[in-house]
């Protein structure tokens, strides 16, 4: 079984990332190897050359990391209330419906502020619910994240860690 943590940002340096690289090291201390699929990986020009039918070499690598993908963890940062415009432009992008239909995902948000993001999981799992994927139950929703890592980049705040601990062991359940 082949998972994937979608980075759910195109920004640079992001606590998305930092999220989903603390995630990774967990789950492969926990005998899941999941490979990281940052959406600043996407091709620059992806609205031109990725849409309506079209595909590019440039997203052929992640198209295929895609198809090859059983579970989908994803990190999604708030943007303006909701997801960011680059995870739907993503969705889009990829082959419908075999990329992800009666595939499973897991769903983190987070955000600078204090909700973590809950609006936009809830309008993502709408997305997820229209193509078919599959979505566990447990949600987590990481308010202020600035103030989440230490200087390894390690989550430790108690709740944090033991409910993102708790998501983790349902996932590979799942």
């Amino acid at each position: 079984m082949t998972t994937t943590i979608i980075s759910s940002t195109n920004r640079p340096n992001s606590s998305t990332y930092k999220l989903s690289q603390y995630y990774q090291k967990r789950l492969r201390e926990k005998g899941v190897d999941a490979g990281i699929l940052s959406l600043t990986q996407l091709p620059a020009n992806i609205i031109e050359s990725d849409l309506y039918n079209k595909r590019s070499e440039a997203f052929k690598p992640i198209q295929d990391i895609v198809s090859q993908t059983d579970k989908f963890l994803f990190i999604i940062p708030e943007y303006n209330g909701s997801f960011p415009g680059v995870l739907k432009v993503f969705m889009d992008a990829c082959t419908f419906p075999e990329s992800f239909y009666d595939k499973k995902a897991a769903l983190a948000g987070l955000s600078s502020g204090k909700y973590g993001n809950i609006r936009g999981i809830d309008h993502f799992t709408g997305v997820c619910h229209y193509m078919h994927l599959q979505v566990m139950q447990l949600k987590i929703h990481i308010g202020s994240i600035n103030k989440e890592f230490d200087a390894d980049n390690n989550l430790f705040q108690k709740d944090t860690v033991q409910f993102t601990e708790e998501q983790m062991d349902k996932f590979i359940l799942f």
